[in-house]
C-alpha cells in the first residue's frame, strides 16, 4: 500500500492577552498553513464564538468533499471522453454542496450528510447517461467521502449545451 502525507501546521492566533482564561476571553482565530501555500485564516463557526468572514472547519469539511468529488468526476470524464467515441467533456461544473452538523446537548456533535448537487454541463454529443453515472464511480473514488461516516449523497444535473 503507498501512503501519502500531507503536513499541515495550524497557529492559533486567539490570545488577546488572557488565553483561555475564560470562554469568552479567548478568540477562535488560527491559521492554516503547508509549505509553498499562502495560509489560510479560519475561525470557528459564528455559532461557537468564530468570524464569520473567515473559513471555518465545518466550511473546510465539506468544501473538501466537494473539491474531491469535483476532482475524481473530471478525471473519469476525461478517460471516458480517451476511451469511446461518444465521451462526456464537461464545459463548465458548480457544486452548491451542504453539510448538516447534528448537536447533541452535551455539545458534541457530528456531521449527519454532506450533500452534493453538482450541476454540469457538458458539451452537445457527449453522452448524458455516462456524465450521469460517473457521479458514482467518481464518489466511490474520493478519498474524503471514502473517509466518513456520515451518508454522502448525491444529486447531479447534467445539462446538454
Amino acid at each position: 500500500m503507498r501512503k501519502h502525507y500531507y503536513d499541515i501546521t495550524v497557529t492559533w492566533n486567539g490570545n488577546h492577552g488572557t488565553g483561555t482564561s475564560g470562554y469568552t476571553e479567548y478568540g477562535r482565530d488560527h491559521t492554516i498553513q503547508s509549505d509553498g501555500k499562502v495560509a489560510l485564516s479560519c475561525s470557528a463557526d459564528p455559532n461557537f464564538r468564530g468570524d464569520p468572514a473567515k473559513w471555518n472547519p465545518e466550511e473546510l469539511l465539506v468544501a473538501s468533499v466537494a473539491n474531491c468529488h469535483l476532482l475524481w468526476y473530471l478525471h473519469l470524464c476525461a478517460d471516458a471522453d480517451a476511451d469511446a467515441d461518444a465521451g462526456v467533456i464537461v464545459q463548465a461544473y458548480e457544486d452548491s454542496a451542504q453539510g448538516i452538523l447534528s448537536m447533541n446537548s452535551d455539545g458534541s456533535g457530528a456531521f449527519s450528510e454532506i450533500a452534493l448537487r453538482p450541476r454540469v454541463t457538458i458539451a452537445d454529443g457527449s453522452d448524458a447517461e455516462l456524465a450521469r453515472t460517473l457521479h458514482q464511480r467518481a464518489h466511490e473514488m474520493c478519498f474524503i467521502a471514502r473517509s466518513l461516516s456520515c451518508p454522502v449523497p448525491y444529486e447531479p444535473i447534467i445539462v446538454q449545451e
